[in-house]
């Protein structure tokens, strides 16, 4: 890592380390601040991001069926948050995948990505079910690791445990992170910051926090996808939100680049007003653009509806739409079961979707035969 590019007003200090036999750096940071003096742009795009939060959470506060809108976020989420790592899934994989989840036969196996994305959506359920009776902690991190890495590539990578060696960014080494023995001590830090009063705003706090886990690097592997979690996880909690309808891979993935280059600028120059900067326009265009899908999947099922009605539908029917635009995959068996009919009555049913082009069928190679909805897919998923 070179020294060099760190300032007096990094926030943190340096180490000397041993790296693949030659002498090398590991940053290891301050422990946060807990008062900020907030510039005029930034309280600009803070009042701004604030707005659109609270409008995407009023939308979100007074829908009869929140999964309408949650269920579709969150899978988005895990595509795009493991895309940032390099596992690449489709929205069409990672549905099948759930309908009918199957070990990988070898390591290139592509169903090892399906797995792992889905790992990913395991991982964010499971977070927002222990915070219901417990308070965030590096208990429940590991917790959170140990379901994202369990049966997937990075099993042998320590799950659910904090690292006890040396790690690095980069294949040129670009950041080092806390060597083995200073990992505790930060995240013990992190831990106390996150739990003490303090009088900073929530949004800037969680992109504090976000900062903190990905420079402290405490884990073997999934660090991004544990520290992206955690930041909606956190948004979530911290800005009193009904549900957490905000999540910013996708804003994080289009603009890969800048959010690596930001955080390292944090750690060698102190230069916390731009990386705030570039989350808060994050916040405010994936609020804008959750509110979007919102919209177009709303009128969407209206007119799914009224084709039905116009042509004598049924209580199945509108139970099936219902559910397509929670998870707009399904099979003809899933259906049967679902409303505890026949098959054949299930096939009929399907049938009058496929007529309608409210359904199509998948061309995966998949028994049973699935069937997408794909003007839904497009709306929840496309970018």
């Amino acid at each position: 890592m070179d020294k060099s590019a760190f300032s007096v007003a990094s926030p943190g200090r340096l180490w000397e380390i041993s790296a693949e036999n030659t002498h090398d750096w590991a940053f290891i940071p301050d422990p946060l601040q807990e008062a900020w003096d907030i510039s005029p742009h930034l309280w600009t795009l803070l009042l701004q991001a604030r707005e659109e939060l609270a409008r995407l959470d009023g939308v979100g506060r007074y829908m009869p069926n929140y999964n309408l809108l949650l269920r579709p976020l969150q899978r988005r989420e895990a595509l795009r948050s493991s895309s940032l790592e390099g596992t690449y899934a489709t929205p069409q994989q990672l549905l099948l995948f759930e309908i009918e989840p199957r070990q990988p036969k070898s390591a290139s196996d592509p169903v090892n990505s399906w797995q792992e994305v889905w790992n990913y959506n395991k991982a964010l359920e499971l977070a927002l079910d222990l915070l219901k009776s417990r308070p965030l902690s590096l208990s429940l991190i590991k917790d959170i690791h140990f379901t994202l890495l369990s049966g997937v590539r990075g099993f042998q990578r320590d799950p659910g445990n904090f690292r006890r060696t040396q790690v690095h960014i980069g294949s040129d080494r670009r950041f080092i992170p806390p060597p083995p023995h200073e990992v505790m001590p930060s995240l013990y830090d992190l831990e106390k910051f996150i739990h003490r009063e303090k009088s900073l705003e929530p949004l800037l706090l969680c992109f504090m926090v976000h900062y903190q886990f990905e420079t402290i690097h405490p884990f073997l592997d999934g660090n991004g996808r544990v520290g992206r979690l955690l930041l909606s996880v956190m948004i979530y909690q911290y800005c009193n939100l009904s549900r957490p309808w905000l999540y910013l891979s996708a804003f994080f993935d289009k603009y890969k680049n800048e959010y690596i280059d930001l955080l390292f600028a944090v750690s060698t120059s102190g230069d916390w007003e731009s990386w705030f900067s570039f989350c808060l326009r994050g916040t405010i265009e994936q609020s804008k653009d959750a509110l979007k899908r919102f919209d177009r999947l709303l009128s969407l099922r209206k007119r799914y509806m009224e084709l039905l009605n116009q042509g004598g539908g049924n209580i199945r029917l509108n139970q099936l739409i219902e559910y397509l635009f929670e998870s707009p995959a399904i099979t003809i068996p899933q259906f049967a079961d679902m409303c505890g009919i026949h098959y054949n009555t299930a096939r009929a049913d399907i049938e009058r979707l496929l007529e309608a082009n409210i359904l199509t069928e998948s061309d995966m190679q998949a028994r049973p035969r699935i069937y997408f909805a794909s003007e839904i897919l497009d709306i929840a998923y496309s970018d």
